[in-house]
């Protein structure tokens, strides 16, 4: 099969290279900083940057919050389903 992605440096632009299921925590930080978060079921994401700056954000369905997030934090957020766009 060719691989598309081979020899090919990763870019903040996308496409993602790899995607990793998300369990919110208030105390642990992603194994690596997402590129952007996808949201089966929407809600509120509380979230702590790539510049280490905590948000909350409303999301609906089916999203996906463009921005580099180091942790989702289980405290705020109501939001399921959620996976870290990562550049593996």
């Amino acid at each position: 099969m060719t691989n598309p992605f081979m020899n090919r440096a990763g870019s903040l632009q996308g496409p993602a290279t790899d995607i990793q299921p998300v369990t919110p925590d208030d105390a642990t930080d992603l194994q690596t900083v997402a590129i952007a978060l996808y949201v089966e079921t929407g809600g509120t994401l509380s979230i702590v940057t790539a510049s280490g700056n905590t948000r909350q954000v409303e999301l609906p369905d089916f999203s996906i919050l463009p921005v580099g997030v180091r942790k989702v934090s289980q405290t705020g957020t109501t939001a399921i389903g959620i996976h870290a766009l990562v550049l593996a």
